[in-house]
């Protein structure tokens, strides 16, 4: 039976929804980063905002393992609501880049399991689950650096950046820049990693846009903070 949520909207009501507004051309695009949707996120965001907040709503959608569908879940779910064991599952199910980066932005890391989460995570032999650990550490080395080892993760990431997965070598470059820029003590060291490895140097850049290349990065950023 399908289910009703409290508003009365039934998930075959909003996954015909979420199918009418799917474009064949914002598909191809996507598609070009590893996402499989062609919902543009300011329609999704419009559709969740107008759904609001609904948790079972959220789940049925999430279990639809519609791309979409997963992406409008993580906007009207309850993200405290979610059991450690819940979330990990769903970080294994989220196929595609932009369901795996939602789901850690928006809702992992608001949970009360994130440290819990973060150091199972980063320890995990899935080079893709490995990466959200690493998303979870650059937040604390932003937002609340007390009790890490800032010095034993640079110590990782000259280890193991550079031969990394591309995912995870992503999220450890970003920890590597926001190391650099939060933290001046360890500035120096950052920078000299960063060329020495010289991840993401040749990487695309457009116009206004920082590099990830992580010693222009630190700068571009440390020179925004100094009003530069």
């Amino acid at each position: 039976m399908v289910g009703t949520t409290p508003t009365g909207t039934t998930v075959t009501e909003v996954l015909a929804e979420l199918a009418a507004l799917d474009d064949p051309k914002a598909r191809a695009v996507n598609s070009r980063h590893g996402d499989d949707h062609g919902v543009n996120l300011g329609s999704l965001r419009t559709l969740a905002k107008r759904l609001g907040t609904q948790p079972e709503l959220a789940r049925q959608l999430w279990r639809s393992g519609d791309s979409a569908a997963r992406l409008l879940a993580i906007l009207i779910c309850r993200p405290k609501a979610f059991e450690p064991d819940e979330l990990d599952g769903m970080l294994r199910e989220a196929r595609t880049p932009k369901v795996h980066d939602w789901l850690v932005n928006y809702v992992v890391k608001k949970s009360p399991h994130a440290e819990r989460l973060r150091l199972a995570w980063s320890a995990d032999a899935d080079p893709v689950v490995a990466s959200a650990g690493w998303a979870l550490t650059t937040e604390r080395v932003a937002r609340r650096p007390a009790g890490l080892d800032l010095a034993g993760l640079l110590d990782v990431i000259e280890a193991e950046l550079k031969p990394a997965p591309e995912r995870l070598q992503w999220a450890m470059n970003h920890c590597l820049a926001q190391i650099g820029i939060d933290h001046p003590e360890h500035r120096a060291r950052a920078i000299a990693i960063g060329e020495r490895l010289a991840v993401l140097k040749d990487y695309p850049t457009s116009p206004g846009c920082t590099s990830p290349y992580a010693p222009a990065w630190i700068a571009e950023m440390v020179r925004r903070q100094h009003g530069g």
